[in-house]
């Protein structure tokens, strides 16, 4: 069978879409009529939709198709970009982009995702605004530093607070969303039972790596960029490095290990070898943050809380 792959180019008031084999080309609004209108354009037979998260702009768009069961591929844009490099496609407009994205698709044979849930949507949304309000507390802490005045700095000890309550608001609603839901309960109070693994933690790695317990130790390390990337040509050997995966993982992650680095025996005997043996610093936390992300995907795959070894 002739597969039908449909590349969308997504913007605020647009989108444009390319349909592969037969190259159509068509432009919808984005909004509900629009999505309805690309819903009968794509049609029944349809392979895949490959498009790029465009923040809030593909949401409902994702949302829509999602509720129709449409096979959606959501790729990242960098590698989106160097496909069309590749392609020697330079220029860049939402009509090009959504060509290049259906090629891209079809290329490489892009399998469509289970639509993401909508309360994992919600959960998302909450954990980006708590997010936004830590650097906005820790900016008033700084500039707390630098007032001299009074009545700065009675304002900003005001911003301080009200900020640190709506932290606060919002890790208890992420909380209670997490516990209406058993399976997703049952996770929390397994990844809390690692030592060193904060609830904050916990919601990071549950919200931003719903993958977690699915997939293989490697895996889970490569889609974190925690896995090192062999570099070798004929007689040569680079050093390994690691690089891309989800950002945020990592940065959820590196306070646990350096607690782990300290008070955990067996990940502390893992950094003192690493370091015994030459390796920088970061890389040996590196390492621990590695092993902890492993451990978290093999506990819940496994449906067990951690328990310490014997002795």
């Amino acid at each position: 069978m002739t597969q039908i792959t449909i590349g969308a180019g997504i913007s605020k008031d647009t989108l444009d879409v390319y349909r592969l084999p037969d190259g159509e080309h068509r432009q919808f609004a984005n909004d509900a009529a629009g999505h309805k209108a690309l819903i009968a354009f794509a049609g029944k037979g349809v392979t895949r939709i490959v498009f790029e998260p465009t923040g809030p702009y593909h949401r409902a768009l994702e949302t829509a198709l999602s509720k129709r069961g449409l096979p959606l591929v959501k790729v990242n844009p960098r590698q989106a970009r160097r496909f069309a490099q590749a392609a020697g496609k330079l220029a860049k407009t939402d009509r090009i982009d959504a060509a290049n994205l259906a090629r891209m698709g079809a290329v490489l044979e892009l399998e469509g995702l289970q639509p993401r849930p909508e309360y994992l949507n919600e959960l998302k949304e909450l954990y980006v605004a708590r997010a936004a309000l830590i650097k906005d507390r820790t900016a008033a802490k700084n500039r707390q530093k630098q007032i001299a005045l009074p009545l700065l700095k009675r304002q900003n000890a005001r911003r301080l607070a009200q900020t640190g309550r709506q932290i606060g608001a919002i890790e208890a609603a992420i909380e209670a969303k997490l516990k209406a839901d058993a399976a997703l309960a049952r996770k929390l109070d397994i990844l809390t039972s690692i030592p060193g693994l904060s609830k904050i933690t916990a919601f990071a790695l549950l919200i931003e790596m719903p993958e977690l317990g699915r997939l293989d130790g490697k895996q889970a390390a490569s889609l974190a960029g925690l896995a090192p990337m062999t570099r070798q040509s004929g007689r040569w050997t680079g050093r390994a490095f690691m690089s891309g995966g989800r950002a945020s993982i990592r940065r959820a992650l590196y306070m646990p290990a350096l607690v782990a680095a300290r008070f955990n025996q067996d990940l502390k005997a893992k950094y003192e070898r690493l370091i015994e043996a030459g390796k920088p610093p970061k890389l040996a936390i590196a390492a621990i943050m590695r092993k902890l992300l492993v451990l978290a995907n093999a506990l819940l795959k496994g449906d067990r809380r951690w328990t310490p070894k014997p002795a």
